[in-house]
């Protein structure tokens, strides 16, 4: 029984130790966001983050004033958006720490290769909510604004206008990663960059739908989202064309 159980037990080892490590790390993500977050509010930070967040909206309404319709969004809605600043804030040491995780597993050309992504992935998803903040905002608030009927007072409620913005944010930085996730399909080997090519038609019919599931629903802002998700795949296209000349080059060298 002994002998039988040793082979067990030192399988499930390594697995206990990744586990340990899996949870140290999470644990060290966690208090990253709640320190940054502590530091935020309390030096007061909360207001001028959420007249930040709220000045694209805030400069096309009528009376530059937004209402609140429910008693706890005077302080929950401030709360979120202190936390969300610290979430992005923290986002690099969170992705850090997410490498830490994976790379002993990786060997030293993947190392090579899966660290400028690393980096990369940091700046498109920055790149992406920057996007959204100063070109998407101002436009679709300005549509928005401008469309409404002679009898109608826009005055959008704090809690709806936090719930778009977070919603925007995290739907144009997750689409600015696409040339990452191309390259690294591409370089995986899943699927070949002329295959991609072929693809071209269904990938824009995909990005006009995403579009449309994640912005509000109007044509100028699904359009806003669509179009540069299409050129983030042709950018994918084109770095995944490198990547696998570089690989084929590597591969004769070896030879």
């Amino acid at each position: 029984m002994a002998s039988s159980n040793t082979p067990e037990n030192e399988d499930a080892q390594p697995l206990v130790q990744h586990l340990i490590e899996l949870r140290s790390r999470l644990l060290h993500c966690v208090a990253s966001v709640l320190i940054i977050f502590l530091i935020l509010f309390g030096f007061g930070l909360s207001n001028d983050i959420w007249h930040f967040i709220g000045a694209p909206l805030l400069e096309v309404l009528p009376n530059s004033h937004m209402i609140a319709t429910n008693i706890t969004s005077t302080f929950l809605t401030p709360f979120k958006i202190t936390l969300l600043a610290a979430t992005f804030i923290a986002m690099p040491y969170i992705l850090w720490q997410i490498w830490s995780f994976i790379a002993p597993a990786l060997y030293a050309n993947e190392k090579r290769f899966a660290l400028p992504l690393f980096v990369s992935s940091i700046f498109l998803f920055y790149a992406g909510v920057a996007f959204a903040y100063y070109v998407i905002f101002p436009l679709i608030f300005l549509f928005f604004t401008t469309t409404a009927p002679e009898q109608v007072a826009v005055t959008p409620d704090i809690a709806t206008h936090l719930t778009l913005v977070i919603k925007l944010f995290f739907a144009f930085g997750l689409a600015f990663e696409i040339p990452v996730a191309t390259v690294l399909m591409i370089s995986a080997g899943i699927i070949s960059v002329e295959g991609m090519a072929k693809q071209r038609r269904y990938v824009v019919v995909g990005c006009f739908v995403i579009g449309m599931l994640l912005t509000p629903p109007d044509i100028i802002s699904q359009a806003l989202l669509a179009i540069p998700m299409w050129i983030l795949f042709e950018a994918g296209l084109f770095f995944g064309r490198i990547v696998v000349r570089k690989k084929e080059q590597n591969e004769k060298a070896m030879d």
